[in-house]
Order: structure tokens, then sequence, then C-alpha cells
């Protein structure tokens, strides 16, 4: 059976852990060639060795995405390496959740300027076909009183991808974006905060109506979907994946 993204390259920002690894092996399951970027080169490597074992190129990168100049290197060097580019996935985030100057430096130099930054650097090389995702939240859909920053620059994020997509229409670019809840993996926060905050473990878990936290493979699924030729005639859409989290039990 032909693979559906036989012959396409990729390239995953944020791509070594958690929904950005899911996304990156699942394009690499499915043939594309595929190009992450992350800071920590540990899991940066064993990423690119589950994606390379696909037999597809896999070409990785330690990048800091809070460092325009060092995304501007590195999209270049990826898209080399890929041999073109068909399809942008913009993944990364600082995490910036206390609403004072850090938190709101780290969510809008990596949660917003690493996706502008990033799509600026990818969209010459994008033919018309192309496809760019976007990674927001749920957490951009509802006040927060305990991640002010994070929710409102993701709230930017959907915004900036309805604008992006009505820019790059004409150059037949669609641009999607993909709002997640509560997603469980080793190594993430909401398995951090099983031990360090239970209570809010236990009151989010409490608020999805299927009992239990999302799988990263879950987002992966929907990003690729939106970067297929089956959404061909979706873009400026931001789909929420998070099992009913928003409605509640």
């Amino acid at each position: 059976m032909a693979k559906e993204f036989a012959g396409k390259r990729v390239i995953v920002m944020g791509g070594s852990r958690g929904i950005g690894r899911a996304i990156a092996l699942g394009f690499a399951a499915q043939g594309a060639s595929v190009s992450i970027c992350a800071r920590n080169a540990g899991p940066l490597e064993a990423t690119r060795r589950e994606i390379e074992a696909f037999g597809v190129t896999a070409h990785a990168a330690s990048v800091d995405l809070a460092d325009a100049k060092a995304i501007e290197a590195y999209v270049p060097d990826a898209v080399a390496a890929l041999g073109g580019l068909d399809i942008l996935v913009n993944n990364a985030s600082g995490f910036g959740h206390s609403d004072d100057e850090e938190g709101w430096a780290a969510s809008l130099t990596i949660d917003m300027m690493a996706i502008v930054r990033g799509s600026h650097a990818a969209i010459p090389h994008l033919k018309p076909g192309s496809s760019i995702v976007n990674i927001s939240s749920i957490s951009a859909l509802r006040a927060s009183s305990r991640s002010a920053p994070y929710g409102a620059i993701k709230a930017a994020v959907m915004h900036y991808t309805a604008s992006q997509a009505k820019m790059l229409a004409k150059q037949g670019i669609r641009v999607n974006g993909v709002a997640p809840g509560s997603i469980e993996f080793p190594g993430g926060t909401w398995e951090d905060r099983k031990s360090s905050n239970p209570e809010l473990y236990r009151s989010t878990l409490a608020s999805i109506p299927f009992g239990r936290m999302g799988k990263p493979e879950e987002v992966a699924q929907v990003v690729l979907f939106l970067a297929s030729d089956k959404a061909s005639w979706v873009t400026a859409q931001t789909i929420v994946v998070d099992g009913g989290q928003l409605v509640g039990p």
C-alpha cells in the first residue's frame, strides 16, 4: 500500500519529544523525509534515529527557537538536507505561565515569534499545494488564572493562523492549526503535575468526559490530516483535539 506522504519533505519545529515527536514519527511512518529541531541534543538525536528507522531521510539540529538568527540558519539547512520542503509544522512552546516579564517573554518569543520566524524562513521554499500547521492550545479559548501569557499568546497563534491562510492562499499554500487539550506523555508537564500538583492533575482529569488525558499520537493524526490532500479544501481553521475537555463532563 502506498504511503500517504511518500516523497514529501517536512520540518517540525520543536520535534524532539511529546506532540512534536509524535508528529515527526507520524509523517515518517507515512513515507515523508523529516527534519526536526529543538534545544536538547539527547532527545533530539533519539528522535532522529526513530525517524531514520522508517527508511526516510532524517535531519535534526539543535536550535534555540527564541533566537531569530538560529531559526534563519536552521530552515535553509533543513531544506537542503531534505531536498525541498512541502510541510511546515510549528510546534514549539516556551510554556510561559507566570503573569510577569519572564512568563510573557517566554510565550511571546517562542510560542508566537518562532512561528512567525519559522514561517517567514520556510515560505520561500513552499510551492502550491504545500501546507503549514501551527500548534495552539485550548488555553486560547478560555480565561485562566494560572497561565495568562500562555493562553493569550496561543489565542494570537489562532488569529495569526487564519491571517497566514488568507495571505498565502494566492500562493496555493494552506495554513491550519490544532489546539490540543491536556496531553500526557513521559517527561511532559502533566506527568510532572501528577506528583508535583496532584490536586490540579485530578481536577483537570475530572474535566475530561473520557476520563483520561490525551495522547500525543491523537494530536499528530489530526496534524497529518490537515497537511494531507484529504484536507485540500481546508484552510484558516484551528481544530480542537481535547476529548471534549472544553465542554466538560
